[in-house]
């Protein structure tokens, strides 16, 4: 008897951890699917640095009973349950579950919980449509080097436009001390 109380203990501690690595919370029903089907979605969750975790709604209940960035979720405790636990690119990830979804057609996203807020299927829907983390590297890279242009040929443009000015500068007063020379 002890030992599965310990094993609970071990499991909501694994889940504690690992929310508090996360970002972004998918609760999904994941009835009817097959040891290969988790093991594919786990495969394709890898790369996005989420973790699938299968485990009973009350343990998940346990772990999320005293922390306010989590205690959303317990309206999605129903059912067969497996946890998205995504750490930062959500968007990538939820692709993924997406991506597997028309797949197996055999699992329904409840919703999610982000920033202690409960997402319903459309908000998460939403969050997926938003580009990666490296596609918004990319665009900050690309609007920095445009930027970057720009600065390099605004610099290369001054040392003229200064020495016109300087010149047009030098000029009056060359035409002040002549006509001041004339008085």
């Amino acid at each position: 008897m002890g030992r599965t109380l310990e094993n609970k203990q071990e499991i909501v501690a694994d889940l504690k951890q690992s929310l508090s690595e996360s970002t972004l919370a998918l609760v999904i029903e994941y009835q009817g699917l097959t040891v290969a089907e988790i093991t594919d979605l786990r495969r394709r969750l890898r790369p996005t640095g989420t973790s699938c975790k299968v485990t009973k709604n009350t343990l998940m209940g346990i772990a999320i009973r005293d922390d306010e960035k989590w205690q959303p979720m317990s309206e999605l405790l129903k059912g067969s349950s497996a946890f998205l636990l995504v750490k930062e690119d959500f968007s990538s990830a939820i692709k993924a579950y997406q991506d597997f979804q028309k797949v197996s057609k055999k699992t329904e996203l409840r919703g999610g919980v982000m920033e202690g807020r409960l997402l319903k299927e459309a908000d998460v829907k939403a969050l997926g449509d938003l580009p990666s983390k490296e596609q918004l590297m990319a665009q900050i890279a690309g609007a920095i080097n445009a930027l970057a242009t720009k600065i390099a040929v605004g610099v290369n443009e001054v040392p003229s436009g200064l020495a016109r000015a300087l010149q047009a500068v030098a000029d009056k007063e060359k035409g002040d001390s002549a006509e001041t020379a004339a008085e």
